[in-house]
């Protein structure tokens, strides 16, 4: 095609009224002030979104618009374009049509970015129209820095082996520690997990190897196999990193650190295990730059949350949410925090470790080296004349007595507890020690939840149900089986070939009704067993799970997977 000619931005938005004069006014002056880009201030005073101003530069230039979030191109051809130029030029080459290349430019009217691009690929391209934001998306997921972990690795391990190279600056604590090959391969391995949006680094000495491992939704995923030899200077590199005995290598350590890792601050909690072939290191990653969701954005059925959000409303009372560890916990308890907190309300949370900083609220963090306790925290914490106290978990019997004290006693309080069900929760604590007239008066709601993996949109297909998944299907479905549609993913660079993109929760409620409570005060397990399973009425973690698959949103695999986590 021929080049683009140039195009006043600003003009353009106001011609199509997209813009007023007023407004475009506002942004050159600030334009002047600032030197940022027009297109950049009007996006991000809200006068106009980056589609919209995509849409009017490919109508004016009568060139296609491109959707990039509902668009997977292939690797290979991306690939054509090298990262750093797609990132400085805004370009990605998305696919080839009759011997051309299509290539996706933020700006077509930047000329020089054109000729540069039209350059590097030495190919006739037909140019389209993307969005800034959907273009830097698709670059984060094409451009793996695999290859880039596996080289500073492979050099690491040169240098390990040249005797002459200075220990101290080999791990970056001498001048200029930036560049040291470990502080280098560090900083892309983290680079690389908050990019394929991990969860948790995992490294791992074996016999004669490192393995890498980032969990991804939940799963298990390996990123890098290294020479052994590097082990020994990354854990202690990042011990240094989080203030950890760099002499102990016998014992589990546990420490905390934060970097910044492109814009992001990153909280990371590492902890460290001696294993038969050197010490093992695990890191929780929290991003602080995460808006925390509110409950509407959890997907509970519109029941469950209305009970819940009338139960953590009342003046006291204990609320606990309960599953195993990543099941998303925290993140409930949060939301539910974030509804409650206003400027009448004082809110104190006693954690193991504090994971997200939330305005406005007193977070302590439990510290057992100096007897900083969850027992000896939250007997503080009551004497500040709190409304709602947040326990990170009842640990033990201690904890739960003070916490369920609180809440006879006028506070609200909201906590964790490691239970497989609803069910089992109320008996969970009366095995703990805790009385029964305590579990009775201060329960007002259990939430039990699990996460499941959500199936990618850009490549869902129809899945027809194994024998298997028919059976189990048919257990809560019945007949009516064959009357619904199910979906899963085929793999696509949107979702790095897993068929899954992000994840969701399931959950299930148990409300302390009065039936449940006189049934608690029962010394009779299985009377209670039975008022709540009517009170329930099959509304479980199955069914939640099932009511996903039915909807299209996970697969047969994902909803019997977090099925068997609690049913034989």
């Amino acid at each position: 095609m021929a080049r683009p000619e140039k195009i006043r931005l600003g003009d353009l938005l106001v011609q199509q009224g997209l813009l007023t004069d007023e407004q475009l006014k506002f942004a050159l002056d600030e334009q002047k002030r600032s030197g940022r880009k027009l297109g950049r201030i009007v996006v991000d005073s809200s006068f106009v979104t980056e589609e919209a101003i995509s849409q009017a530069l490919a109508k004016q230039l009568q060139v296609p618009y491109v959707d990039l979030r509902h668009f997977n191109p292939r690797a290979e051809q991306v690939n054509l374009l090298p990262e750093a130029q797609a990132r400085r030029f805004r370009a990605v080459v998305l696919d080839e049509i009759r011997g051309r290349l299509r290539v996706g430019f933020v700006d077509p009217t930047d000329l020089q970015a054109y000729d540069e691009v039209l350059r590097l690929l030495r190919r006739e391209i037909d140019l389209v129209v993307v969005a800034e934001g959907h273009l830097l998306a698709l670059v984060d997921r094409v451009y793996r820095r695999t290859e880039e972990i596996s080289g500073l690795a492979r050099e690491l391990t040169a240098e390990l082996e040249d005797v002459p190279i200075e220990f101290g600056g080999l791990i970056g604590t001498a001048t200029g520690a930036e560049e040291a090959p470990v502080v280098k391969l560090l900083q892309t391995v983290f680079e690389e997990a908050i990019r394929s949006r991990a969860s948790d680094i995992h490294i791992e000495p074996q016999d004669r190897s490192l393995r890498v491992r980032f969990r991804i939704d939940g799963i298990l995923q390996v990123q890098m196999e290294a020479d052994a030899k590097i082990a020994p200077a990354l854990s202690l590199r990042l011990k240094l990193m989080s203030g950890l005995d760099i002499s102990e290598k016998r014992l589990p350590q546990d420490g905390r650190f934060a970097i910044k890792v492109r814009n992001n601050q990153i909280d990371v909690r590492i902890s460290t295990m001696p294993t038969q072939y050197g010490e093992s290191v695990v890191m929780r990653l929290l991003n602080q730059n995460t808006g925390l969701l509110g409950l509407d954005r959890l997907n509970m059925p519109p029941p469950t949350l209305e009970r819940l959000r009338h139960a953590i409303r009342r003046p006291s009372g204990m609320v606990l949410v309960t599953g195993p560890t990543g099941s998303g916990k925290t993140t409930t308890l949060y939301a539910a925090l974030s509804e409650l907190n206003t400027t009448e309300k004082k809110i104190i949370t006693v954690e193991d470790p504090v994971e997200y900083r939330l305005p406005g609220i007193n977070q302590v963090q439990v510290h057992e080296k100096i007897d900083l306790s969850f027992e000896r925290v939250l007997r503080s914490a009551l004497r500040q004349d709190p409304d709602i106290v947040l326990v990170g978990e009842m640990r033990d019997q201690t904890t739960a007595e003070i916490g369920m004290r609180a809440a006879i006693t006028g506070h609200m309080v909201l906590s964790t507890l490691h239970t497989n069900d609803v069910i089992s929760t109320p008996i969970r604590l009366l095995d703990m020690g805790v009385p029964r007239y305590m579990v009775a008066l201060s329960l007002q709601l259990v939430l039990a939840q699990r996460l499941v993996r959500v199936i990618c949109g850009n490549c869902a297909e129809p899945h027809r149900p194994s024998p298997q998944e028919h059976e189990w299907l048919r257990y809560e479905l019945g007949d009516t089986v064959d009357q619904h549609r199910f979906l899963q993913g085929k793999g696509c660079l949107h979702c790095a070939g897993t068929g899954y993109q992000g994840r969701t929760g399931v959950y299930e409620m148990l409300e302390m009704t009065n039936e449940i409570v006189e049934a608690i005060n029962v010394d009779d397990t299985g009377s209670f067993v039975q008022a709540a399973r009517r009170q329930m009425a099959g509304e479980t973690l199955r069914r939640d799970a099932l009511r996903l698959v039915v909807q299209g949103r996970t697969t047969i695999e994902e909803a019997m997977r977090i099925s068997n986590q609690f049913e034989d």
